[in-house]
């Protein structure tokens, strides 16, 4: 079933948007197995009322190979699709990440002296959830990116029901402090909802979480794969066994507004990308995160 909706063209300096604009676009993702494998999506036809496509995690190989007589392309995004294998054990994937990575998260979990919460079924659920999203509200992926964990409690039990969801929460002193919601798709478990109070960042909460939710996933043995989904990041560099080079495309009609969108967008992102090679020459990558985040 071809799926449209409206999508917001972002024009983003890290994760603070300074304008959007919108275009209803028809939406083809690729799952992690497609990205792994090298695949290269049919396209669905285009509705009459839609603008364009939008491919994400289109493996990096395909990127020429995909396109439609006439349409204007437009690369979105370049990350690799960063993934952990589910099947190498956790001393085997704990040994492969480097030395630095391993002492740094031994280091943060002794230091910051919480407690992990683990919830599967639908009761556990509807524990979590209200904890959760209390603090989702106050994290800087929901005020800065939309990306907060959803009201939908109903949904998350419906998965509960299916064994498709696991969740996780960092307690300290009563308090929760960071947290991780996966649903599966498949074998496979999603990044999807995480985040942490911003009052303990500096005690990295977040990947202490991810560390004990990977050492349950290890020893459970449900799920082969581990996916970090769209987009990059230190934690899921730092983390991950294995990625895949990944573009988002976009695929517009020809029309002079959308000519006029494209070059827009090339523009602001050469303008950004020349800005951060300025901040890194120096020195002052610190202060550039701090501004980005608000």
């Amino acid at each position: 079933m071809t799926v449209m909706q409206p999508v917001a063209l972002r024009f983003m300096v890290g994760a603070r948007t300074l304008a959007s604009v919108r275009r209803r676009l028809v939406r083809v993702p690729l799952t992690l197995a497609e990205a792994r494998q090298g695949a290269c999506p049919e396209l669905p036809p285009l509705p009459q009322e839609a603008q364009g496509y939008l491919i994400t995690s289109l493996p990096e190989t395909q990127h020429t190979a995909l396109g439609r007589a006439g349409m204007l392309g437009a690369v979105r995004q370049r990350y690799t699709r960063f993934h952990i294998d589910l099947s190498l054990g956790f001393d085997a994937w704990f040994a492969g990440l480097s030395a630095n990575s391993r002492q740094g998260l031994k280091r943060k979990a002794r230091r910051i002296d919480a407690e992990v919460h683990r919830f599967r079924t639908a009761e556990e659920l509807a524990i979590f959830h209200p904890l959760a999203r209390a603090l989702s509200a106050r994290t800087y992926q929901e005020r800065l990116l939309g990306g907060g964990l959803p009201d939908d409690l109903a949904g998350l039990q419906r998965l509960a029901a299916a064994d498709a969801v696991r969740a996780w929460l960092l307690v300290r002193d009563g308090r929760a402090i960071a947290y991780l919601c996966c649903p599966a798709d498949g074998d496979t478990l999603l990044y999807a909802h995480v985040g942490h109070d911003p009052a303990f960042a500096a005690h990295s909460p977040g990947a202490v979480l991810q560390l004990e939710a990977l050492r349950d996933l290890f020893a459970e043995g449900r799920f082969a794969w581990f996916d970090f989904t769209e987009g990059e990041g230190q934690h899921k560099r730092q983390m991950a066994s294995g990625g895949v080079a990944c573009v988002d495309l976009m695929l517009l009609r020809p029309t002079l507004a959308n000519r006029a969108l494209i070059a827009a967008l090339a523009g602001f992102d050469g303008s950004v990308a020349l800005a951060k090679r300025v901040v890194r020459r120096l020195g002052a990558e610190g202060i550039a995160r701090r501004v980005r985040r608000g």
